[in-house]
């Protein structure tokens, strides 16, 4: 991202005669497009895929086996939801906030002893 001493440096130089208008304002385009293309893209978050795994705890048989890209993270957080026992303390409104801001890895890892099943999700 261009810096404002970056700027600086460029108006500096333009007021004492050293650059054009035009120059100058090429200069700051440029600056300008450099660090817009330094910023995370869609097509970024797109690549990262939300796994969602729910496995019998006895044989590791997999219930639910769900991959998903994160542009549809709502949809996988309403789905993975219905699989968290109520006396849980997720926050999926945090989840979906740290999500947002690129948190990668296992998020989700919870052992339902009652019904015999594990909850993993993972974002990779």
């Amino acid at each position: 991202m261009a810096t404002p001493d970056e700027r600086m440096k460029i108006l500096k130089m333009l007021e004492g005669g050293k650059l054009s208008a035009e120059e100058a304002s090429r200069l700051l385009r440029a600056l300008s497009k450099g660090s817009s293309e330094r910023r995370p893209t869609a097509q970024a978050d797109e690549s990262k895929w939300m796994r969602i795994r729910v496995t019998d705890l006895d044989g590791d048989r997999a219930a639910v086996n769900v991959n998903l890209p994160m542009r549809l993270v709502n949809v996988a957080l309403r789905l993975g939801a219905q699989f968290i026992p109520e006396d849980e303390d997720i926050d999926l409104e945090e989840l979906a906030e740290a999500l947002k801001a690129g948190l990668t890895g296992k998020i989700v890892d919870v052992i339902d002893e009652e019904e015999g099943r594990q909850v993993e999700i993972y974002v990779e």
